[in-house]
């Protein structure tokens, strides 16, 4: 049977899902309605049915969801069920902040190396993680079966480093460099642009304050 397209708007809102009903398996919750779950997470109960009904539904009429299940399930179809090994090129301050984030490892995101060219921070620990020369990256990344890389780096080497990543055989690619990077098919980029994040508050402050 052909798989159903799922749009980029339901994936992008499944990671939410995810978080509140870990929070509510944390508080030992056993099932929840979507009307429950929308008013947790400000949004709407048919919006919730629909995008799980995307998936198959999970629920049952009368009973709601059950949680551990639920969260399971997603959590399953966002790949948390697998073992992810990342390399995090460039050890700047940023780079430096997501390697010190527990939180990917309880996730499956395994940090096993971390590569930067400039030689005053090469054998420092992160994390218990030694920074390493970007020219043992690629020899690293053979020998130890890496699916994903981080970048934190210039956008001026963004472009040439990803690809020598994807010629190494790496899948997908975190980007935080502030350029769109453009990769052959088959290979996932995920660009993370923090500064639009920024602009978007800064447009909701502005609305804020034009009501007043």
């Amino acid at each position: 049977m052909e798989e159903k397209e799922i749009s980029r708007a339901v994936i992008s809102r499944l990671p939410i899902y995810y978080r509140y009903l870990g929070q509510l398996y944390d508080e030992n919750v056993e099932r929840v309605s979507s009307k429950e779950l929308s008013t947790i997470m400000r949004s709407s109960a048919s919006q919730i049915r629909q995008d799980l009904n995307c998936f198959g539904g999970f629920g049952q009429q009368g009973y709601g969801y059950n949680v551990k299940y639920l969260y399971e399930e997603i959590g399953k179809i966002l790949g948390l069920d697998k073992k992810h090994n990342l390399v995090l090129i460039g050890a700047g301050n940023l780079g430096q902040a997501l390697a010190n984030y527990v939180n990917f490892e309880r996730r499956g995101f395994i940090i096993r190396g971390i590569f930067d060219k400039n030689p005053k921070l090469y054998g420092q620990l992160v994390r218990n993680i030694e920074i390493r020369p970007y020219d043992e990256m690629k020899s690293f990344v053979l020998s130890n079966d890496i699916d994903i890389a981080v970048l934190t780096i210039p956008k001026e080497s963004a472009v040439t480093v990803a690809d020598e990543l994807v010629n190494c055989g790496i899948k997908a690619i975190w980007n935080f460099a502030h350029v769109d990077l453009n990769v052959p098919e088959g290979i996932v980029v995920e660009n993370v642009h923090l500064s639009e994040s920024l602009m978007k508050l800064s447009y909701d402050l502005n609305s804020q304050g034009n009501k007043h």
